[in-house]
């Protein structure tokens, strides 16, 4: 059995090794929800400027969560003081209902595009800003506070030149 366990080890450690997240981070939310006025902000580390990199957006989501999609409103702000907004929808869900994320049991990790082949060229601190902007069908007023949603993200990689 200690093989086994000493196997698993060193198998999990050259499979981080090879991932190519250069930065990230994760805002846990209190109560497994997300109030429609909590903007979850994070500061991105100064990057290789001449490099390409892809940026996603990391959402944790339990059984709870009562949507098949997701909307976002995440916001980039430059070292120049301009802000990029972008208003993103996701798939959560098949269409038979089972979650489109990884994960064993009822969390499920969802990996979304946010910027591919993206470059921080400007010197200094980019920042990320995310809000939801999920509704009911026929409802102008959004979700308020929306279950289901444990942990929101974002991680940056090395992009893979296709």
């Amino acid at each position: 059995m200690g093989k086994i366990f000493y196997v698993f080890i060193i198998t999990c450690f050259f499979i981080a090794c090879d991932n190519a997240t250069v930065a990230g981070d994760t805002h846990t939310l209190s109560g497994n929800s997300w109030d429609v006025d909590e903007k979850i902000d994070f500061e991105i580390p100064v990057l290789d400027s001449i490099k390409q990199y892809d940026v996603f957006v990391n959402v944790r989501n339990t059984n709870e969560y009562p949507f098949n999609n997701l909307f976002l409103i995440v916001s980039m702000q430059y070292p120049n003081g301009k802000t990029a907004v972008d208003t993103l929808e996701y798939k959560m869900a098949a269409p038979d209902g089972s979650w489109l994320g990884e994960g064993i049991g009822s969390i499920k990790e969802s990996k979304l595009y946010y910027k591919e082949n993206f470059s921080f060229r400007e010197n200094g601190n980019y920042s990320l800003g995310i809000t939801h902007a999920v509704r009911n069908n026929g409802n102008v007023q959004g979700v308020k506070n929306l279950q289901g949603i444990s942990d929101v993200g974002y991680s940056v990689e090395v992009a893979k030149n296709k």
